[in-house]
């Protein structure tokens, strides 16, 4: 029997995920896809359906102005590969076998084309979301988790119904700007991101943050995080990487309990 304790692992043989690269576009394209089910199907498991409005969408790797997206009518818990669309720039769907919800696209496309760096593209009628939107209010700095978006969203304080005209759309995309998220008044929630991860994870971070916020607001007055820290803990938490990683238990999750997903 020895007394010698245990050493410790060294660093570089311990695992620690990153997003990956790739160099064949097929297999980006793949990857992508991939995420975009998952990302849905969890959508799906946390109540962020609401009929058939709802999409996520991914830019493919090659065709800059086309994008992956969710299929009309199809549960956000039973999406596939397989089952994804192909969608220009206009809203035609050149591949795939089912409709897009062209309502919604519209303001995903005029997202795409004002930030090229908006890989992924998120938005959902979600419960909080909803909430704190129907309230014409921002995020305020009350938990370390909405300092991440402290002066990184925007919102779009107007409403004139379901957004089916580009002017509108183009509107949208002005007031997101730079952003990694807008809250759309009367209406929800849109995030963006440089992976369908990292926008996935704003978008349900976000969620949380509005649940939050007026969980807060009806026991009492939150006390605000002062504009230093706030910002601090912005620069440590908001972005894209940290977003990624913090998601990653999310698609672990899913793709170990629904394999289907990748048929």
């Amino acid at each position: 029997m020895t007394d010698t304790a245990p050493q410790p692992v060294p660093p570089d043989q311990l695992h620690f995920a990153l997003p990956p690269t790739f160099e064949d576009p097929a297999e980006e394209r793949r990857h992508r896809k991939e995420r975009l089910a998952a990302a849905l199907r969890a959508f799906g498991g946390m109540g962020f359906e609401e009929g058939v409005s709802g999409h996520i969408t991914v830019r493919d790797p090659e065709l800059a102005d086309h994008f992956w997206v969710n299929p009309f009518g199809v549960p956000f818990a039973h999406v596939s590969v397989g089952e994804l669309i192909l969608v220009n720039q206009q809203g035609a769907v050149v591949e795939g076998r089912h409709h897009v919800n062209q309502a919604a696209f519209t303001i995903h496309a005029h997202v795409h084309l004002a930030r090229p760096d908006a890989v992924a593209v998120v938005h959902s009628h979600s419960t909080y979301g909803r909430a704190l939107a129907a309230l014409g209010e921002r995020l305020e700095p009350i938990s370390q988790e909405s300092c991440a978006f402290y002066e990184d969203h925007a919102l779009f304080d107007g409403y004139t119904g379901v957004v089916v005209d580009d002017a509108e759309a183009r509107r949208v995309a002005v007031v997101l700007g730079t952003h990694k998220g807008v809250i759309l008044r009367n209406h929800g929630l849109l995030t963006v991101g440089e992976t369908v991860d990292a926008a996935a994870w704003w978008f349900m971070t976000m969620e949380k943050a509005c649940e939050v916020q007026l969980s807060a607001k009806a026991a009492g007055k939150p006390v605000l995080i002062g504009h230093e820290d706030a910002v601090a803990t912005r620069e440590q938490l908001g972005h894209d990487l940290v977003a990624w990683i913090n998601y990653q238990p999310t698609y672990e999750r899913i793709a170990r309990q629904n394999s289907e997903l990748f048929d």
